[in-house]
């Protein structure tokens, strides 16, 4: 865009035809994928190395899958697993789905376990507690799924590993 606006001070018509015809759409395009952009969640605490090589050992695909889907940045998504959520029925309608506001990876029992951090001000936590077996076939074989109301209107959503090989 910038080398056709010059080229149009210059009267290059070559190149602020190719500026303009490949500059203005590859802006706008840029502008719609920073619109729809959706940033990565963060991890609430360091993941030690102790629990890395769990993780290495234990960690299904579909837990690996969760971990970097939900740390990197997505385009054209309105929240990070609100597809899941929908599909546990966990996310009624755009307005009152929970939001994933981290993660963090721990041991429980010697075992690698993910734990999704959940602001859910509009699912009463007896609605988690009754989707919980649901999610653990959801997540798979080799999965177990917890959920802990930790304060108000916060769920923590624990994938714990029980294919220990």
């Amino acid at each position: 865009m910038i080398v056709g606006a010059i080229a149009y001070v210059t009267d290059n018509a070559t190149l602020n035809l190719a500026g303009f015809f490949y500059g203005l759409p590859l802006l706008l395009g840029g502008f719609a994928l920073k619109a729809a952009e959706l940033k990565p969640i963060p991890f609430s605490q360091p993941t030690s190395p102790d629990i890395l090589a769990l993780r290495e050992k234990q960690a299904t695909s579909t837990l690996n899958q969760v971990r970097e889907d939900v740390t990197r940045y997505r385009y054209g998504q309105a929240a990070h697993l609100d597809e899941v959520l929908k599909r546990l029925g966990l996310a009624p309608n755009d307005e009152q789905r929970p939001v994933l506001t981290s993660l963090r990876e721990t041991m429980i029992d010697n075992n690698y376990a993910l734990v999704l951090e959940f602001d859910s001000p509009f699912i009463p936590f007896t609605t988690w507690q009754e989707k919980q077996e649901k999610m653990t076939t959801f997540f798979g074989p080799g999965v177990q799924a917890q959920v802990m109301a930790t304060t108000d209107n916060k769920v923590e959503l624990t994938l714990v590993c029980t294919n220990i090989a």
